[in-house]
C-alpha cells in the first residue's frame, strides 16, 4: 500500500480527519494518515447482511488499510450494542435504529454514530404453516394457482380477529424494539388494519403491546425458526437466512419481503461510538473505505460475486447456515411457499442505489416510526428530527472515504452521490405497500398520514 510518509501530507490528513471526527467541516482532501488504532474487534449478528464485514476481512480490504481485524458473533442485539458502548467491540453491524435510539436515550443512552449504511432490503415476514392455510382463502391467485404478491396483511386480519374472538393472543416475533424488523412488521400489519400496539416508556410500559391486535415480542434471529416450530409465535419478521430456513425445514411460509413493504429500504448500519471517531479519525475513515470496497465487490458485475459471498457466509464463524439456504435469497431469488421460487434480484443490495451512503432521511424514517408507536411519547418539531439525524448519520466521514478511493482509482465518482450537491435527503419515496409517500423533510406531516398510530398532539 502507498503510505503517506511525508510530514506535510500527514499534517494535511490529520487536519482533515480531525474536522471530520468533530463534524465541523465536510471532507475535501484526498490524502489520509496512518491508522491510529490498527488492531480492531468488530461484532455482528448471524445474518447475511453482515456480509460487508466478512468480505472486507476475507478479501483483504481491512488489511489494505493497515487494519488487523477480529470479527466476533454476538448473542443478541443488546449484547452487541453494550459491547460497542463499553469498548469491548470497536464497532459493529447494527440495526439502523440502534445508534438513533441510543443517541436519543431510548433504552441505553450512548453517543453512537454511523459513517456507513450496510445494505438495502434483506428481511421477510414468515408465518407458520397453520396460519398460512388460514390466510390462503383470502389471497388472490394467479392463473397458475400461485398467490399474487405482494401479500398484504388484509389476508391475515380475519385470522387475527378469529383468534381474538376465541380469547387467544396472536403472538408474533421481531428481533429488537428498535429494529427495522419491528417497524416493518408493524407497518405491514397496520397497513392491513391490524393494530401492532403502542409503547409508553414515560409510563414504564415498554412492552409495545398497548391496544394491540397482534402481540409482538423479541426473539433473536437464529432462534426464530425454532420458536415458530414450537408454537410460541405464529409468525415473525427477520433477516435472512432465517425466513428461507423455515421453508427448508418445512415449518413456515414467508408471505412478504421488506422489498415489497418498502422498496429499497435501508437496513443495517456500521456503528461506532462518537468517542472512537474523535479519538481515531484516520482509523474511522480507513475502516469505512474497506467496507465501501466490500459493498462494491458484493454488487459488481450484476452480483457475479454472490456465490463466493455465500461460500464465505456459510462458514460456521459467520452465518453458519447451509450454502443452499443462504443462496436462496442472496443470489437474486426468494422462495415463498415451498417450490414457489421467484426472481427478486434486489432482495439484497449492498452498494447500488447509493445503498452505503448514510442519508439523514433514512434516520428520520426510523424516528417517525418511533414516534408513531409511542417510543417517542411526545410531539417533536421537524427540526428536532433533522438535528438528531445529523448527530448520528455521518456522510462527511463517508465522503472522505469515498473521495480517497476515487483519487486512488479504486472507485469512480459516478458510483457515488454527487457530493457537491448532496444534502442527505432522498427524494420523496413512493414505493410503500400502503401507497403513502414519505418525505424526510416533513416528518410530522408524514406521521399524520397514517390511519393507525399516534398523530400530532396525541399522547398515551
Amino acid at each position: 500500500m502507498n503510505w503517506n510518509k511525508s510530514f506535510g501530507a500527514w499534517a494535511v490528513a490529520a487536519m482533515l480527519v480531525a474536522t471530520i471526527a468533530m463534524g465541523t467541516a465536510p471532507a475535501r482532501a484526498e490524502k489520509l494518515g496512518y491508522p491510529e488504532k490498527e488492531e480492531l474487534t468488530f461484532g455482528f449478528i448471524k445474518l447475511t447482511d453482515m456480509a460487508p464485514i466478512a468480505v472486507a476481512y476475507e478479501k483483504g480490504f481491512f488489511e489494505d488499510e493497515g487494519l488487523y481485524v477480529t470479527i466476533e458473533a454476538q448473542a443478541n442485539w443488546k449484547v452487541l450494542l453494550d459491547g460497542v458502548i463499553d469498548g469491548r467491540l470497536d464497532g459493529a453491524h447494527m440495526l439502523a435504529g440502534q445508534p438513533i435510539a441510543a443517541t436519543m436515550g431510548f433504552g441505553t443512552r450512548a453517543d453512537i454514530i454511523t459513517p456507513f449504511s450496510m445494505d438495502l432490503n434483506g428481511n421477510g415476514i414468515t408465518v407458520s404453516n397453520e396460519i398460512w392455510e388460514q390466510m390462503k382463502p383470502n389471497i388472490p391467485k394467479r392463473e397458475d394457482g400461485l398467490p399474487v404478491h405482494p401479500i398484504k396483511a388484509d389476508a391475515l386480519k380475519p385470522v387475527v380477529e378469529a383468534y381474538k374472538d376465541d380469547g387467544k393472543p396472536f403472538n408474533m416475533g421481531m428481533v429488537f424494539p428498535v429494529s427495522t424488523h419491528n417497524y416493518e412488521l408493524r407497518y405491514w400489519l397496520a397497513a392491513g388494519g391490524i393494530h401492532p400496539g403502542f409503547y409508553a416508556p414515560h409510563k414504564g410500559d415498554i412492552s409495545g403491546q398497548i391496544n394491540a391486535d397482534a402481540l409482538l415480542s423479541v426473539t433473536p434471529p437464529p432462534q426464530m425458526p425454532a420458536t415458530l416450530e414450537s408454537g410460541t409465535i405464529y409468525g415473525y419478521c427477520v433477516g435472512e437466512p432465517w425466513n428461507q430456513q423455515a421453508v427448508f425445514k418445512g415449518i413456515g411460509v414467508p408471505v412478504v419481503t421488506d422489498y415489497e413493504i418498502w422498496k429499497d429500504n435501508p437496513e443495517k448500519v456500521f456503528g461506532i461510538t462518537r468517542e472512537f471517531a474523535e479519538k481515531y479519525p484516520n482509523t474511522t475513515i480507513r475502516l469505512t473505505r474497506a467496507l465501501i470496497r466490500a459493498a462494491m465487490w458484493l454488487d459488481e458485475n450484476n452480483n457475479a460475486n454472490r456465490p463466493e459471498a455465500v461460500e464465505i457466509l456459510s462458514k460456521s464463524h459467520y452465518v453458519g447456515a447451509d450454502y443452499e439456504v443462504i443462496a436462496n435469497s442472496m443470489t437474486g431469488t426468494f422462495e415463498y411457499e415451498k417450490g414457489d421460487k421467484r426472481s427478486v434480484p434486489d432482495f439484497n443490495v449492498f452498494f447500488r442505489y447509493n445503498a452505503t451512503y448514510p442519508y439523514y432521511s433514512d434516520a428520520i424514517w426510523y424516528l417517525t416510526q418511533m414516534r408513531r408507536w409511542g417510543q417517542i411519547p411526545e410531539d417533536k418539531s421537524d427540526d428536532w428530527y433533522k438535528d438528531l439525524a445529523q448527530k448520528v448519520y455521518r456522510p462527511d466521514i463517508y465522503e472522505a472515504a469515498a473521495k480517497s478511493l476515487i483519487a486512488e482509482g479504486l472507485a469512480k465518482a459516478d458510483q457515488f452521490p454527487d457530493f457537491d450537491t448532496e444534502d442527505g435527503f432522498r427524494e420523496p419515496q413512493t414505493h410503500f405497500i400502503d401507497g403513502i409517500v414519505y418525505n424526510g423533510r416533513t416528518p410530522n406531516a408524514y406521521i399524520d398520514k397514517f390511519p393507525i398510530g399516534l398523530k400530532s398532539g396525541e399522547k398515551l
